[in-house]
């Protein structure tokens, strides 16, 4: 069942923590999963919540830590010593340890990773500190298994016992040379079934995926859902094994540049959260609202150039805002697909077919659409029919135009560096909504010739 917070368990919490119960509060907690005990404490004030989080233990609470929100968590690491801090660490994996110790000044970094009692703990930590955090080797762990090549199975099933030990899951067994360069991996159903003098080199599977610690960090999550692989190994520059990255962490990843795309779609320049300040929710929505202004002043800038046309054909303006917003949408449709496809690597083929093939489906489209609305503002608007087949013969322009934008715009981002994500938000939009006024009334123009 899922866990549910409730007003009656948070003041049942608030009075235990003003009569100083500790013994209570971790009868009540300790049975709790850490992520729930985290919803929890977002609940309480900052001083309730670092209450809590000093009565329970330390292999509880580095869980805790990794699930609160960051202003709770910056909170309550200050509150700490760096003892305390050192001891919370000390229960965690090597890439947790080090996502919160990036987080602290740099003068209180040190002194919390002097306090690491395991030196071995504390090396990984620092050795991960070193690589970006949008890369392979910042996500990775340190903890793994991995057996040498010129050991037998009985000799490589003492060692994996005592490697194990510290590791929560074991998703594979790595083989490596004498140089800790990675060769291959062992398979748990070889190793059970095999003599135990037989040597690891004739068994293991050398065909492996691998990334280097200088990969991408969304370039790791296309390959690892490619291949639906629940860890992947990580090697450095000269091919020796040094962390593997599990499917938790690139569920993040995933998460992450799925929140990111779809604000940039929604016109949001910045990674915000709903609980930001004005301040920051201004600063990334302004700029792509300055944009879209900036299209509107052109939009009517561009109307103004057939001020004639509203004087002797004013029921052809009726009809702009459809051509507007079909030019739009279809731009968005059309970017969409294409920033879908290059997100997931599976765009084929040339440009050129690709083009071909929207200007196919644009002028499908056109023409049911165009059909559907001559009929409609003929019979239910009694529209003359010169300017039935001037909305028609610009919405069908318009489609397609606004295709090939949306189409052409993603795919030359891309081929620059720029997230093509861009192009599925208010560029895109207010780009196609000038250029679908643009072409209906020149092609207005061109048949009433005013």
């Amino acid at each position: 069942m899922e866990f549910k917070i409730s007003k009656g368990l948070i003041q049942e919490l608030e009075l235990l923590i003003l009569n100083k119960n500790d013994q209570q509060l971790e009868l009540l907690l300790n049975d709790l999963h850490h992520a729930d005990i985290a919803e929890i404490l977002d609940e309480l004030d900052f001083n309730e919540a670092t209450y809590i989080f000093k009565v329970l233990d330390s292999e509880k609470t580095a869980e805790i830590l990794l699930e609160l929100e960051d202003d709770l968590r910056e909170n309550i690491l200050s509150r700490l010593s760096p003892k305390e801090i050192a001891e919370e660490l000390d229960e965690l994996e090597t890439n947790d340890a080090a996502d919160i110790i990036a987080e602290l000044s740099q003068d209180l970094k040190a002194e919390v990773i002097s306090e690491l009692q395991d030196v071995e703990h504390a090396k990984d930590i620092v050795d991960l500190l070193r690589y970006d955090e949008d890369t392979a080797g910042g996500l990775m762990h340190k903890e793994l298994v991995k057996v040498n090549e010129n050991w037998n199975v009985l000799t490589c099933v003492k060692e994996m016992r005592l490697q194990a030990e510290n590791i929560s899951r074991v998703h594979s067994i790595y083989v490596v040379d004498d140089e800790d360069r990675l060769k291959g991996r062992l398979s748990l159903k070889d190793l059970l079934t095999t003599s135990s003098r037989t040597a690891v080199s004739d068994v293991y599977i050398r065909k492996l995926n691998f990334v280097e610690v200088d990969t991408e960090d969304v370039e790791v999550a296309r390959i690892m859902q490619r291949y639906d692989l629940e860890a992947i190994p990580v090697v450095d520059e000269l091919g020796r094994l040094v962390g593997r990255i599990t499917i938790d962490d690139i569920v993040d990843v995933i998460k992450d540049e799925a929140d990111e795309d779809y604000q940039l779609a929604a016109g949001i320049s910045q990674d915000v959260e709903a609980d930001d300040s004005i301040f920051e929710h201004t600063k990334a929505r302004l700029p792509w609202l300055v944009l879209a202004l900036l299209g509107g002043f052109i939009s009517v800038k561009v109307l103004g150039l057939f001020e004639g046309a509203m004087l002797q054909h004013g029921n052809l303006f009726f009809f702009t805002p459809l051509i507007a917003a079909m030019a739009g949408n279809v731009g968005v449709q059309s970017s969409a697909i294409i920033v879908q496809g290059l997100a997931n690597n599976t765009l084929s083929g040339s440009l050129f077919s690709r083009l071909v093939k929207e200007v196919s489906l644009s002028l499908l489209n056109g023409v049911i659409l165009a059909t559907i609305l001559f009929l409609g503002s003929h019979f239910l608007l009694d529209v003359e029919v010169i300017i039935g087949v001037i909305v028609t013969t610009a919405l069908i322009s318009v489609i397609i135009i606004a295709s090939l934008i949306g189409t052409f715009i993603p795919l030359l981002l891309d081929k620059f560096g720029i997230d093509p994500a861009l192009a599925t938000g208010p560029f895109i939009t207010t780009s196609n909504d000038i250029c679908g006024i643009l072409i209906y009334f020149s092609i207005a123009k061109i048949i009433l010739g005013f």
